[in-house]
């Protein structure tokens, strides 16, 4: 289930964007204050937060560039009554991933959260995919972790010490080229 951190400085604006996206299958945490959503996000796990833009104390603005410095991973919805272009800018320079103008359409508020949402999934996957990438070990045009292209590593790390003549033999379509330029690459003979 999201989870979803509403900030507005009016109770009842929260209650009411809480009570309609909690309908619609999101888990709602509401709050009155930046400060307080900010000092939870330490302590609770949250996939989207909507912040209002013009707030007593700390603005919508101030908790977007908190957020975006201290969790960017986290996406941030904008809602203010005023629909400015200037001001949709200033938020999402901020850090804002989206802006809603208000009065706030309930349908429309859960549409952006899903997508913000969505948006906040992919991302994790790709950083996830991207650290699964840098830990296969690969060299040059090499890739791959399999038993199989461990030992041709470790023989291109034994040969290329060498200056022996190598002959590397297989299919046509095997990678022979490619091993032989690893080898020659990692060679004292590649300098020259």
């Amino acid at each position: 289930m999201t989870t979803v951190f509403v900030v507005d400085d009016e109770r009842e604006m929260v209650d009411l964007i809480a009570l309609g996206l909690k309908k619609r299958g999101f888990q709602m945490v509401p709050f009155t204050n930046g400060p307080e959503a900010l000092a939870a996000i330490a302590s609770r796990d949250v996939d989207v937060i909507i912040t209002d833009l013009n707030m007593k104390g700390m603005s919508g603005l101030e908790v977007c560039q908190k957020i975006a410095l201290d969790r960017p991973d986290i996406p941030v919805l904008v809602l203010t009554a005023f629909g400015s272009f200037e001001t949709a800018v200033g938020a999402i320079r901020a850090g804002a991933y989206d802006f809603v103008t208000k009065p706030v359409e309930i349908e429309a508020l859960a549409i952006a959260v899903r997508r913000a949402a969505e948006h906040r999934a992919l991302r994790g996957e790709l950083k996830r995919l991207n650290e699964v990438v840098a830990n296969t070990r690969g060299r040059g045009d090499l890739i791959g972790a399999s038993p199989a292209m461990q030992l041709v590593y470790q023989l291109i790390d034994q040969v290329s010490l060498t200056d022996a003549t190598v002959l590397i033999t297989g299919e046509s379509g095997t990678g022979k080229e490619v091993v032989a330029r690893e080898i020659h690459n990692r060679s004292k003979r590649s300098a020259g």
